[in-house]
C-alpha cells in the first residue's frame, strides 16, 4: 500500500526560506511542498520548478488550503506570532525558524495557544543539529567539572541592511542570530540560563544592535561569555571550553574540534558534516508522522527568546545582572479569546 505524502506550506521563500524550498522538494521522500507563500508573488522561483505549486500573497490563504497538513514559517520573527496563532487555529502542526518570537511575552503566547490545542510546535534551533556541535558536546564529559565557556559568533552584514534604514524598537544581532548561542548553552550544559549581564553597542529605541556581549549564568553558577556581533567581512563561530581536566575548542564555521585532555598530546576529533535545515525539517517531520514531542519543542525556542530579554534588559541598565525569571513573571501575557 503506498502512503500519501506529507504536505506541507512553507511561508517565506527569501534568501533562508529557499534553502527549506529546496530540501522540501528534493530532499524528504515521502514529503511534497503543497503550498508557498512570499510577499511578491509576481516573481518567479528558480528554485520552484513548477507551477502547480500554488503561490500565495497571504499567509491566511495558505493556512487555509485544506491540501496543506503542516506549516513551516521563515519569515521575520515579527509575523511569527499571528502566523502561529491561525495555524493553531487551523489545527496544523508548525515549525517556526528561531527566533521563535520578537519577545518573550510572544513567544510564550504561542507557546500557550499550541500545548492549549494539542498542537506540535517546533522552533528551528537548527545549530543543535550542527555535526561540529554535536561532536563536541559528545567529548564535554572529558573535560571534567565545566569552569567556563565561550562563544563567538561573528557574520557579514546582509547586503540588504545596509541600505535599509534603521527601524527604532527593531531588535538586532543578539536576537537575530545570538540567539543560536543562547540555546546552546542549556543545550551544551543540561543546564537553564538563570541570569545575565550585557552590553550593547546600541540600544534598539535608538537603532538595532550590532554588538552584543554576554555574560549569561546557569544553574549551577557555570560562566559562559558570548561575543555576538556583526562585521564587514570575515564569518567566525567558534566555542571553547575549560574543565578539570582539560580543554575542548569547536570551530563550526569550518568544522573543527580540538581538545587537549589531561597530560596527552593535542588532539583532532573528524566532524562528518550533515545540513542542519534538512536534519530540523527530518525531525519535524519524524514527530508528526509518530505523533511524538519534537526535539526542540516552542518551549525551547521560548525559553531562548526569554535569555534576549534579559539580555536587552540588562543593556538598558548598563549592564546590571538581570534575572531571567524576573521578567517573565512580570510580564505574562495575557489570555487570548
Amino acid at each position: 500500500m503506498t502512503t500519501m505524502p506529507l504536505r506541507i506550506g512553507l511561508i517565506g521563500a527569501g534568501r533562508h526560506g529557499s534553502r527549506y524550498i529546496h530540501h522540501l522538494l528534493h530532499d524528504l521522500p515521502g514529503v511534497s511542498l503543497a503550498a508557498l507563500c512570499r510577499k511578491r508573488t509576481g516573481e518567479g522561483l528558480p528554485s520552484l520548478p513548477t507551477s502547480e505549486i500554488p503561490v500565495y500573497g497571504d499567509y491566511r490563504d495558505l493556512i487555509a488550503d485544506p491540501t496543506v497538513e503542516a506549516v513551516v514559517v521563515v519569515t521575520s520573527p515579527s509575523l511569527c506570532p499571528e502566523i502561529c496563532f491561525e495555524t493553531v487555529k487551523a489545527k496544523k502542526p508548525i515549525l517556526i525558524e528561531k527566533p521563535l518570537a520578537p519577545t518573550g511575552r510572544e513567544a510564550r503566547a504561542m507557546v500557550r495557544a499550541a500545548e492549549e490545542a494539542g498542537l506540535l510546535l517546533m522552533t528551528a534551533q537548527t545549530m543543535r543539529f550542527d555535526s561540529t556541535i554535536l561532536l563536541l558536546k559528545d567529548h564535554l564529559a572529558e573535560i571534567g567539572r565545566l569552569r567556563y565557556a565561550t562563544f563567538t559568533s561573528r557574520i557579514e552584514t546582509k547586503a540588504s541592511a545596509q541600505v535599509r534604514s534603521p527601524i527604532p524598537g527593531q531588535r538586532g544581532a543578539l536576537l537575530e542570530f545570538g540567539v543560536h548561542l543562547l540555546d546552546l548553552v542549556p543545550f551544551l550544559t543540561g543546564e537553564e540560563v538563570v541570569a545575565v549581564r550585557c552590553e550593547l553597542d546600541q540600544l534598539p529605541s535608538v537603532a538595532p544592535d550590532t554588538m552584543a556581549i554576554v555574560q549569561a549564568q546557569t544553574v549551577s553558577g557555570l560562566r559562559c561569555l558570548l561575543d555576538i556581533a556583526r562585521v564587514v567581512v570575515g564569518r567566525v563561530a567558534r566555542t571553547e571550553w575549560v574543565g578539570t581536566q582539560g580543554q575542548i575548542a569547536a570551530d563550526w564555521c569550518h568544522q573543527r574540534v580540538s581538545g587537549v585532555i589531561g597530560d596527552t598530546a593535542p588532539l583532532e576529533w573528524v566532524v562528518q558534516p550533515q545540513q542542519t535545515i534538512l536534519a530540523t525539517l527530518r525531525a519535524f517531520v519524524h514527530a508528526i508522522e509518530t505523533n511524538t514531542p519534537p526535539p526542540i519543542t516552542g518551549r525551547d525556542g521560548c525559553r531562548a527568546v526569554e535569555v534576549a530579554d534579559a539580555c536587552y534588559r540588562s543593556a538598558e541598565q548598563g549592564g546590571a545582572t538581570v534575572s531571567v525569571s524576573s521578567l517573565h513573571e512580570q510580564t505574562a501575557a495575557p489570555e487570548r479569546e
